[in-house]
């Protein structure tokens, strides 16, 4: 019979296989949206209700109208700031793909050109929150795991804080062989996380059915009214509660919206509720008293496995936080807010997936600090929200900015919208910067750091071109004069990087004057950041000749993109020139920086900006241009 089978009979098998293979593509994302993007989200039922409870009731008991006031505020906050802001709203606003706070700054920008350093600025802002809560999350995940154990036996306390260094330690170690193999347990072992935090607090919310009331919001009024002195230490708490939300943008690229909205809404959503429903019946039920509630109502035979099985998730959370930064660092460098890193790329089939050794040691070093630092997890809760709250700020300026100028969307509308968004983030960024003595000024001395470096690196680099340029020589007239008195020339092309194609490189003027020769064929190459993720090979070379000896190139790269020059450069075959890596030698200046008085920028900070010029990666490497074909000329530059 399916021999007989006609073109038109055989479509609907063809659709249906296409669905089939589309569907199954689409529960592998999933189940590795749940490993990376709700890692750290997914483990803070094991702090959030217990601080938010200890933070309302002012000691270890707590009263009926605050277990059920912290429990609403705990749903609604999920469901507004997570479930309507980011699943509704944020993940719309993507970047041809991608996510992030500097995805979202690439596409402000571009919609708002003439006041593109507001918004760049801004972009800082929020880049350097991130990095403040990449390195907390770490540090309270593990560290608030590792202290299950003293639910098992008080003894074990002297062993909580070096037992989550031994593990941090091994985290950070195993970066360099990258997410890949990880990864592959990464989703079926959060899945498991998540469907045993769900069990766990369906089993006790029977104990007390009564918490089930929390679903109205009326308890939060209630209880904002009724307990005005401690309400606003206990929103800074339940903040606690959606921290990683942000995760959902940021790995947007990785997953795409589709399987991360369905994770949500059918897993993670659904057991998140369920857990803390549960660990609020379970407190009702035992009087009000909060001990840590997430580990004791797994009592018996389940409460190792329950522990065990936290330290692997809070694991994946950092892990996942930890490849953040990673990607977040990239997309800085490509924007040129950062010095080039090394940047080690640990698979084959994902560009995603890198590896910064020196990112890496720094995160490391910083996280092991705030845990020597603050020793408990409840200490290190309070340092951790207000680099998020801020974060979500800056995600509703841009959002914003979005709405307006490239959805555009009524002005009513979308203030009405930001008007929500605003109110609950502020109200949770209010809350927590009162925790500044407290433990927050971590966060923020960690953010303060970023924002100088990058600003530093962003202000010197437009220094160093306004002095260089003021100093160069057109590159037209200097080519128009070797054409008509020309040296001696050699077979081959040179290829010399610069950042201006308008003016002679350094390199160039430097060859000609210790060498005195030119060769056949002379190309300028620029190579520029696209303000997309990927650019494609189409739009990746512009070619301009100026005379028969010098031809201008522009090499463009999205900021998502490793730069490879040789292989951009082998698609202008199909533009004519017969490009051939053995015949062609790269020329790079190598500055050496010098602090001068005359600057524009005071001294400590031209001093900075040539301490992170020196820790740049080489040029030759960053570029992956083949050592042997590189001439590097030195060139001293006083900035």
């Amino acid at each position: 019979m399916a021999l007989t089978n006609t073109g038109s009979e055989a479509e609907p098998v063809e659709q249906s296989s296409h669905s089939e293979i589309e569907q199954h593509s689409t529960k592998v994302l999933m189940l590795g949206a749940l490993g990376v993007v709700y890692g750290d989200i997914g483990t803070s039922p094991i702090y959030a209700f217990r601080e938010a409870l200890h933070a309302s009731a002012g000691g270890n008991v707590a009263n009926r109208g605050d277990i059920l006031g912290v429990l609403s505020l705990i749903i609604w906050s999920l469901t507004i700031t997570v479930t309507i802001k980011y699943i509704m709203f944020v993940l719309r606003a993507d970047n041809r793909g991608e996510g992030g706070v500097l995805s979202l700054v690439a596409l402000a920008r571009n919609s708002f050109p003439t006041r593109s350093a507001v918004i760049l600025g801004i972009g800082i802002v929020g880049a350097a929150l991130f990095f403040g809560d990449a390195v907390i999350t770490p540090a309270i995940s593990v560290l608030s795991a590792v202290e299950g154990m003293n639910v098992v036996t008080p003894t074990f306390q002297p062993y909580v804080v070096p037992l989550t260094l031994a593990i941090l330690a091994i985290v950070f170690a195993v970066q360099r062989f990258g997410t890949g193999g990880v990864g592959l347990v990464f989703g079926p072992a959060t899945a498991l996380w998540f469907l045993a935090i769900g069990l766990s607090g369906l089993n006790h919310i029977m104990d007390d059915p009564e918490i089930l009331l929390a679903i109205s919001p009326h308890y939060i009024v209630s209880f904002l009214v009724n307990s005005p002195e401690v309400a606003f230490v206990t929103v800074g708490a339940v903040f606690l509660a959606v921290t990683g939300a942000e995760a959902l943008y940021a790995d947007l690229g990785h997953f795409g919206r589709k399987p991360i909205v369905l994770a949500w809404l059918a897993i993670v959503f659904p057991c998140l509720l369920l857990n803390y429903v549960g660990q609020g019946a379970f407190v009702l039920a035992n009087g009000g008293v909060v001990g840590h509630p997430f580990f004791e109502m797994n009592e018996g035979w389940m409460l190792i496995p329950m522990v065990v099985l936290a330290t692997a998730a809070t694991v994946i959370a950092s892990q996942a936080v930890i490849s953040g930064a990673f990607s977040l660092t990239r997309q800085a460098v490509q924007l040129n807010m950062l010095p080039r890193f090394v940047i080690l790329h640990t698979s084959e089939k994902q560009s995603g997936q890198i590896y910064l050794p020196r990112v890496n040691l720094l995160l490391a070093l910083v996280v092991m600090l705030l845990v020597v630092g603050f020793g408990e997890s409840s200490r290190l809760a309070s340092a951790y929200g207000i680099s998020v709250t801020g974060n979500m700020l800056v995600t509703n300026i841009l959002l914003f900015i979005v709405m307006t100028r490239i959805w555009k969307w009524p002005v009513g509308v979308a203030v009405s919208l930001m008007a929500l968004f605003a109110f609950v983030d502020t109200g949770f960024f209010a809350a927590n910067i009162v925790k500044v003595f407290e433990g927050g000024w971590s966060s923020l001395a960690i953010a303060a750091v970023i924002v100088l470096t990058m600003w530093t690196w962003i202000r010197g680099t437009r220094y160093l071109f306004e002095k260089t340029r003021r100093n160069e020589i057109p590159l037209d007239f200097l080519a128009g004069n070797l054409l008509k008195k020309k040296p001696h020339l050699v077979s081959g092309t040179a290829v010399f990087l610069t950042s201006d194609p308008l003016s002679a490189p350094t390199a160039l003027m430097h060859s000609l004057k210790h060498y005195k020769v030119l060769h056949e064929q002379n190309v300028i190459l620029s190579v520029v950041t696209a303000p997309q993720p990927v650019v494609p090979d189409s739009d990746r070379v512009k070619m301009e000749t100026v005379n028969e000896l010098f031809m201008r190139v522009t090499l463009t790269f999205g900021y998502m993109e490793q730069p490879n020059i040789p292989r951009a450069l082998a698609i202008c075959r199909k533009q004519g020139w017969k490009f051939d890596i053995m015949t062609t030698s790269f020329f790079l200046s190598r500055r050496s920086l010098k602090a001068s008085p005359y600057s524009g920028m005071p001294v400590w900070q031209d001093k900075l900006f040539i301490g992170l010029a020196r820790t740049a990666a080489d040029a030759t490497e960053y570029f992956q241009i083949p050592t042997g074909r590189v001439v590097e000329i030195g060139t001293q530059v006083a900035v």
